[in-house]
Order: C-alpha cells, then sequence, then structure tokens
C-alpha cells in the first residue's frame, strides 16, 4: 500500500526535571494473525509491563493504538500501536504532541535482529538499522533522539528472507529466551525511568 507522507510532529522541549521516560512504546502488528510472531516482541513487553501494574491497555483511535497508564515517580504512559509496523511513527507522534512528550523522554521496545533469543539491550539515539517501525517513528518525530529496549530474536538461517522470519513464530525455546529477557529487563526499569541509563546498560549488557 502507497504510504502518504506525514508532517513530522511538533513535540515540546526537554523537560529535566523527574522521571526521565514517559512515554513508553512497544512495537509490533495488530491482530491475531502476529500475535505470535517476533515482530511483536514490543508488544510482549508493553502487555507484560502493563500487567505487572494491574493496567488494562484500551485502545484510543486519537492515539492509533492501545494506551495506559502506571504510576511509578509519575505517571508513565503506555502504548502499543495498531497501524501495523510501518505506520508506527503515526501513534507515536500523536501521544508525543498530545503530552507535550520530547523524544529523549520516549523508550521505544523493539525486536532485534542483530541480537540472538534471550539477549536485550538499551540504545541511545542512533539510526533505524532497517527497521521500519523505528523508521517511521523517526520520520514522525523528525528525531531519532529516543532511547531503545532493543529484544534479541536471532537472524534467519539460510535463505530465509528477514521478512518471512521476523513474520513467524520462534521456537519454544527461542520463545523462554525472549520471554527471559524481557524479565530482565522489566526488573531494571525502575532505574531507568528514573534516568540511570548507564547503571541499566551496566546491568543488561553484561
Amino acid at each position: 500500500m502507497r504510504r502518504v507522507p506525514q508532517k513530522a510532529a511538533r513535540v515540546a522541549p526537554a523537560d529535566r526535571s523527574g522521571c526521565m521516560v514517559r512515554l513508553i512504546v512497544g512495537l509490533g502488528n495488530p491482530g491475531p494473525a502476529y500475535d505470535r510472531t517476533r515482530h511483536n516482541a514490543g508488544f510482549w513487553f508493553i502487555e507484560r509491563l502493563a500487567a505487572a501494574h494491574g493496567c488494562v491497555l484500551r485502545e484510543e483511535s486519537r492515539f492509533h493504538g492501545r494506551v495506559g497508564a502506571i504510576n511509578l515517580t509519575e505517571p508513565v504512559h503506555l502504548l502499543a500501536p495498531l497501524t501495523f509496523m510501518n505506520r508506527s511513527g503515526l501513534a507515536v507522534a500523536a501521544m508525543a504532541r498530545f503530552y507535550k512528550i520530547a523524544p529523549e523522554h520516549i523508550l521505544v521496545v523493539h525486536d532485534e535482529l542483530d541480537f540472538g533469543p534471550g539477549v536485550v539491550r538499551i540504545k541511545r539515539d542512533g539510526g533505524h538499522g532497517g527497521h521500519n517501525g523505528l523508521r517511521d517513528i523517526m520520520a514522525q518525530l523528525g528525531s531519532g533522539g529516543f532511547l531503545r529496549l532493543r529484544i534479541g530474536i536471532g537472524r534467519p538461517a539460510g535463505s530465509m528472507a528477514v521478512a518471512d522470519y521476523v513474520l513467524a513464530a520462534p521456537s519454544a525455546s527461542d520463545r523462554q529466551a525472549i520471554s527471559g529477557a524481557i524479565e530482565k529487563a522489566l526488573a531494571c526499569l525502575s532505574e531507568l525511568l528514573a534516568g540511570h541509563v548507564e547503571q541499566v546498560m551496566n546491568r543488561l549488557h553484561v
């Protein structure tokens, strides 16, 4: 389907006070056909996080996704875009504009081909690395200056196309490893939200 160019969101300057992360976005594709696919690792994270805090994600048309909020040191918004992966920026930009959240206060959780299942990493800024969800978020926000939580899914073996691989379900052992990586990341989330990015990097990157 041909993509219609969108204007980049105008977001407020960074607010250095309080919690560093004000919006957590988990990337994936909507619908039962994609629920168990590797590309939905970001959805798995955001759903696990919401459940842990008794938060029910509800569909909100103005934000083009399922949204909720959790209370830690202060409210943190949660978003699972329902735009399909390559239009994720539409949802992220809508929430960023409405709540006046600068890119540096956004954490995007996504699947990562460059790491094997069970590996999870934090990254500041950077490019999209070919990930269509990140590509669109950067285009819509006009910035790549958000945090990324990268959940390893590994690369396809042999001649299998990347698109086919990410849209297929992982093996039982890989799914267990990915689930373990999500748990490790959740255990560090309070530190991350408080702005202790280097500390979290040290814990996750060992």
